[in-house]
């Protein structure tokens, strides 16, 4: 069974040979996910749900742009969770489990970064019906597919299409705005033309 403990964290994301991250690409992406919710929701974010946070990379990085966000942090691991989750209020459970949660109603920005093709494709279901349950603004979902050359932790990875993942989303009730930027798909009329992908 794959765990999700010290080790991994160290070595997936510091130890310079294999590490997938780096603190400015990472910034990069935090800041590009708050610009897309902001320019959408024409207002600064106030609230972020990071669904498989993991040692809550992001925390750091959104805290900086904006100070005053609630952060709430989901993750399974117990290293991650005795280790950093009183400190960035980081929650149990899982992306399948979302529904299972007390979570505010309306979050500006949901992520779920790295974490869909580590989950099987009903916990996948479940999970990006309950983001849409809680989006009031975008959700950034990384979904890397078969046509990409992704490098990293292959370990339980599930390879999936882009049209695996497009009937996933559409199922869901997601339309795509962005790079890895989705929107509840009823709000598609308050966007312009280009807004949408």
């Amino acid at each position: 069974m794959k765990s999700y403990d010290r080790s991994y964290f160290q070595r997936w994301y510091r130890d310079p040979g294999d590490r997938v991250v780096t603190r400015e690409s990472l910034a990069r992406k935090v800041r590009m996910a708050v610009g897309v919710a902001e320019f959408l929701l024409e207002r600064p974010i106030r609230s972020v749900l990071d669904i498989g946070c993991g040692e809550a990379l992001w925390f750091g990085v959104v805290r900086r742009l904006r100070p005053a966000v609630r952060y709430i942090g989901v993750d399974s691991s117990d290293y991650v969770l005795d280790r950093y989750g009183d400190a960035r209020n980081i929650r149990r459970g899982t992306l399948g489990e979302l529904r299972k949660l007390s979570l505010p109603r309306r979050i500006d920005l949901i992520v779920c970064a790295d974490v869909l093709q580590y989950a099987e494709t009903p916990d996948i279901e479940r999970g990006l019906r309950a983001i849409r349950r809680h989006l009031g603004g975008v959700a950034y979902i990384e979904s890397f597919t078969t046509d990409d050359a992704m490098e990293g932790d292959r370990v339980d990875w599930h390879d999936r299409s882009a049209a695996e993942y497009r009937r996933l989303f559409r199922r869901a009730g997601l339309a795509q705005c962005g790079p890895y930027c989705y929107v509840d798909a009823d709000d598609l009329d308050a966007l312009n033309v280009f807004e949408r992908c």
